[in-house]
């Protein structure tokens, strides 16, 4: 393992963001490069919100560059990380960089493309009963799919003990883009999943349709079967596991510590990231309405932003930062980043610091920018830090000076 790299970023106190406040400023929008499309956002502050500056002094500390394509991060009751890596393997890692042998027992992904093994999070009595949930892309003879899956750490922490597939977001495709592949634990105990729609022109329409598990947010018991609850229960024709739809590639979920309620980012296409508050049985437009257009530079479908019936996105980005996980943080350890969110993008390379109130970003900032790293996902540790992995292998403790 190489010895920890320290980057300390400036973070200058500026008179109008004193420690303890999420106060917006009049700094110019962090985005500066020209937009793909043209569109009009619905309302002001939509995209490309003023700037604001952490005063806090902070630093970012590379734990380690050991691992191989990380793709998800969950903290453990004790401290210590517990991260997927993408061809499959799952390793325990110390918040001090030490990186632990592969876990075995894990069921055979598909690593090509934007498959592999993906998000991870641990039960709420993990203590006790040493339960994980994890998705993952899994092969099929009729192609691939988002599949979730659950098993026991075993005392010795080498395997996972009675790995179960509990839930299959059909149709397969033979395709190997756009999985989502996000999880979280409800309040209630359910589990909350995000799918993809699959990427190609053929998949694209199944995130409209209340039939199919592609571009959803999936909302299903810790055996797999669908939530009480659910806001399709008892409709015909309707998947009744199904908690919002319209989604593209949803690899970003995160509860508002404050209000207990989901947001979502999802990628758009060439433009159009969305920041999303999802509300059950919510359509999100996907892809009927999107403020970006196709790779090509053609435009999508109707080439309309707004439809009755279809839900706005609370912010996009225009160009593309890759939103690819993300935390709201709850500490006080860091005063004025409490109930901040935080996304780890790829593209974007950064980490970004959004101040939400009523529903609106009222300030954006970039964090760890000069990295250069493609930033795959993040979550807050015990220890009020934050922990994100990036696509090269590393592992980054970001924290006060």
């Amino acid at each position: 393992m190489r010895n920890c790299i320290l980057f300390t970023i400036a973070a200058t106190s500026l008179a109008f963001a004193a420690c303890g406040q999420n106060t917006a400023s009049t700094l110019p929008p962090v985005e500066t490069k020209e937009a793909n499309s043209d569109y009009k956002p619905a309302f002001a502050g939509q995209t490309r919100i003023a700037g604001v500056k952490s005063a806090t002094n902070y630093e970012g500390k590379v734990l380690t560059e050991a691992l191989k394509s990380p793709w998800g991060i969950t903290t453990l009751p004790d401290g210590r990380l517990l991260v997927t890596e993408k061809e499959g393997v799952m390793r325990i890692v110390t918040t001090e960089g030490k990186v632990g042998e592969a876990i075995t027992g894990i069921p055979k992904v598909n690593p090509s493309g934007q498959g592999g093994l993906l998000g991870v999070r641990v039960d709420p009595d993990f203590a006790t009963n040493r339960m994980v949930y994890w998705v993952f892309s899994e092969p099929l003879a009729d192609g691939n799919l988002t599949a979730v899956a659950k098993g026991k750490l075993s005392a010795d922490e080498k395997k996972i003990e009675g790995a179960k597939v509990i839930y299959q977001a059909t149709p397969a495709y033979k395709g190997n883009l756009h999985y989502g592949g996000r999880i979280l634990i409800d309040k209630t105990g359910n589990l909350i999943i995000s799918t993809g729609e699959r990427s190609d022109l053929v998949t694209r329409p199944q995130a409209q349709s209340l039939n199919s598990g592609l571009g959803k947010v999936i909302r299903i018991t810790k055996e797999g079967k669908p939530a009480p609850g659910n806001p399709f229960e008892g409709q015909a024709g309707v998947r009744p596991e199904l908690y919002s739809y319209g989604h593209r590639n949803v690899q970003s979920l995160a509860f508002d510590p404050v209000t207990g309620e989901l947001w979502e980012g999802e990628f758009g296409p060439r433009g159009g990231d969305e920041l999303n508050h999802i509300k059950p049985g919510k359509n999100y437009g996907w892809p009927t309405i999107t403020y970006g257009i196709e790779y090509s530079g053609k435009k999508i479908g109707d080439v309309i932003q707004q439809k009755e019936g279809m839900e706005q996105p609370v912010y996009y980005w225009d160009p593309v930062v890759s939103p690819s996980g993300m935390t709201f943080y709850s500490s006080d350890h860091i005063p004025e980043w409490k109930n901040n969110l935080f996304i780890s993008t790829l593209s974007g390379m950064h980490v970004l610091r959004l101040i939400i109130k009523n529903d609106k970003v009222v300030g954006e900032e970039r964090l760890l920018s000069d990295q250069f790293q493609r930033f795959r996902d993040i979550t807050q540790g015990k220890d009020g830090a934050l922990y994100t992995v990036t696509d090269q292998g590393r592992l980054y403790r970001i924290d006060k000076k």
